[in-house]
């Protein structure tokens, strides 16, 4: 089971911009790629690095570490030096909020 989450107000990331935000103990990158919302974990598979920290290119995030790349839609590692795909979560807008989908055991009672 999983439930929605309000992770932040939509006003509160500019489009090509990713900013980290905390739900349920979670660290998640929240990205605006030209309006449209993705949420990924804040941590590089490669070496742990802060991805919210990095920049968004088009529909990939950077890592600000080593320049590894991943697609926000997927988290498919799209360039060296990752290869393993990082965590995303679904989103939706709703009332001028980013909702993220968190499975039961990650979210607190």
């Amino acid at each position: 089971m999983s439930r929605w989450i309000k992770l932040a107000s939509s006003a509160q990331v500019e489009a090509g911009k990713v900013k980290i935000f905390e739900a349920s103990g979670r660290r998640i990158a929240l990205c605006n790629s030209e309006g449209l919302f993705f949420a990924v974990q804040d941590v590089c598979s490669h070496d742990d690095g802060p991805l919210g920290e990095g920049r968004l290119c088009g529909q990939e995030i950077e890592c600000p570490r080593h320049g590894a790349r991943f697609d926000i839609r997927s988290g498919a590692a799209t360039r060296m030096p990752a290869v393993v795909a990082i965590q995303v979560f679904k989103t939706k807008v709703q009332d001028g909020d980013v909702l993220v989908e968190l499975e039961d055991e990650a979210v607190e009672a």
